[in-house]
């Protein structure tokens, strides 16, 4: 079938995927709907490893023209992607002004971290009475993964990891309610973290959630739910504001030059 001459595009994905190898840059208009997904993820998460690997710093422009020029797609797709991106607390998109990447305030942290503790407190009481034989197995192994790409690994490989963690002890709590707000909460504290952490620190040490695991293991909910809410804080404790980066291009901060 022929190429018309406008390109239609299904709706981005509820959450980008991930893909392997390096992805042709289209020359003209979008041939199918799953060619316009795939550059939208590909797009979407070259800004977001654009953060968590802290080549975008806070406030950094996003120019939807310069955004269409190198990734070779038409300003409805990059206007699709940075929508997407101000859902998730990526970017925020200011009238009249154009998308930048989010600036988290002082009190916004503070309020982000707060409501992790209240909600993570319920989460490991809840996952110590649920956890089975087989869900403390399952955990001991994302602990191994953890181990051995601590400090071994580019940062948003073994901080993705880190973050899991949490989820999966969502998962054992079977609410499916908790378990969505913590994907938000998690997803906008791991922002802050990689926006003003220094690089190479370990933004959620494995030690700590080993001692979590242990606490799951033997039923002693009390002292798992002390030891997630010390965790956090010193979480919140550890990000430091960092200075401002050096200006570069739009292309180089994304890794595409």
């Amino acid at each position: 079938m022929p190429r018309t001459s406008t390109a239609r595009v299904n709706k981005a994905p509820a959450a980008p995927a991930s893909h392997h190898g390096e992805v042709p840059r289209p020359s003209g208009a979008l041939s199918s709907p799953e060619a316009g997904e795939h550059i939208e993820s590909r797009i979407y998460r070259t800004i977001f490893d654009g953060v968590m690997n802290q080549r975008l710093a806070p406030g950094t422009k996003l120019p939807e023209n310069l955004l269409c020029d190198l990734f070779h797609v038409n300003r409805s797709v990059v206007r699709k992607v940075l929508q997407k991106l101000a859902h998730d607390y990526i970017v925020q998109l200011r009238p009249n002004r154009g998308a930048i990447i989010a600036m988290p305030s002082a009190e916004e942290t503070r309020q982000i971290f707060e409501a992790r503790r209240g909600l993570e407190a319920v989460i490991v009481r809840t996952a110590t009475e649920n956890a089975t034989t087989r869900d403390l197995a399952e955990l001991r192994r994302h602990l191994k993964q953890e181990h051995s790409a601590m400090h071994r690994v580019e940062q948003p490989a073994w901080a993705r990891l880190a973050s899991s963690f949490h989820l999966r002890l969502a998962g054992l709590a079977r609410n499916a309610i908790l378990e969505r707000y913590l994907v938000e909460l998690v997803s906008r504290s791991s922002l802050i973290v990689a926006l003003h952490e220094p690089p190479g620190k370990a933004s959620c040490e494995h030690e700590e959630h080993e001692r979590i695991v242990e606490c799951i293991e033997r039923k002693d909910a009390d002292e798992a739910v002390r030891l997630m809410v010390g965790h956090l804080r010193e979480l919140e404790r550890n990000v430091l504001v960092r200075g401002e980066k050096e200006d570069s291009s739009l292309g180089r901060l994304l890794g595409l030059l």
